[in-house]
């Protein structure tokens, strides 16, 4: 199913775990859990998700830690806590952590559902926003992404699709981090990874057709053992 949603939930109940992911399958959503949190940043910086779902009493790394770690390379998607600390002390520690909601246990199935799907909803709409993107200019280049033309520093240049979904993807999330492994599955998709040094030539043509000093990119940024941001 193409546009099924994809939920990283982060629990180490076991059993309120299976619950959970249960209820979210019946809903339409596809689940993929963690019950430790390095586990759950490992699959967050690998995996593209639409939610991401926390308990914050969690084996190596707490919720609160790990939504900072999400929230350094993608300050978009949506965050709900879904814990036992109740207290207004620490509901307001997630919110500013980046959290956009918070629930607490024991807790309502029909509201924590209908909460989900707000968020997922706000999820779709962030996606909306950047899959109407057909071309794009920036410093004194312009790209098309309908008809694969560009137009860079030494003139104008047919894209290939590899290259036209890459610059698509760095674009829509300008200013964040995208991990090489979200590159390799957004772009190539489960299946088929190459290596990551194919992303780095990529960049590197980018940085030839696009950047004045190519050996100084003012557009394209490589971030040392993470992945690379567009900058505008």
């Amino acid at each position: 199913m193409p546009d099924q949603q994809r939920i990283l939930l982060v629990e180490d109940e076991q059993h309120l775990q299976e619950v959970i992911q249960l209820n979210l399958e019946l809903e339409g959503y596809e689940v993929v859990t963690a019950d430790r949190g390095k586990q759950a940043l490992k699959k967050f910086r690998e995996q593209a998700f639409d939610l991401i779902i926390l308990d914050v009493m969690l084996p190596e790394i707490d919720g609160f830690t790990l939504c900072e770690q999400m929230r350094l390379s993608n300050d978009t998607i949506p965050i709900l806590f879904l814990t036992a600390k109740d207290t207004g002390k620490d509901k307001i520690a997630g919110l500013k952590k980046g959290a956009d909601d918070y629930m607490t246990k024991p807790f309502n199935l029909e509201e924590f559902l209908l909460r989900v799907k707000v968020l997922a909803k706000r999820s779709l709409h962030l996606k909306a926003d950047g899959s109407d993107l057909q071309s794009y200019s920036f410093g004194n280049n312009d790209v098309n992404f309908n008809t694969y033309i560009a137009k860079g520093q030494q003139g104008v240049f047919n894209l290939t699709k590899k290259e036209v979904a890459l610059l698509k993807l760095l674009i829509e999330r300008k200013n964040e981090v995208v991990s090489r492994e979200e590159i390799l599955q957004f772009v190539w998709g489960y299946d088929v990874f190459p290596s990551t040094r194919t992303i780095d030539n990529f960049i590197l043509n980018f940085r030839k057709h696009f950047e004045k000093d190519p050996k100084n990119p003012e557009f394209f940024h490589s971030i040392r053992g993470v992945g690379y941001k567009f900058v505008v």
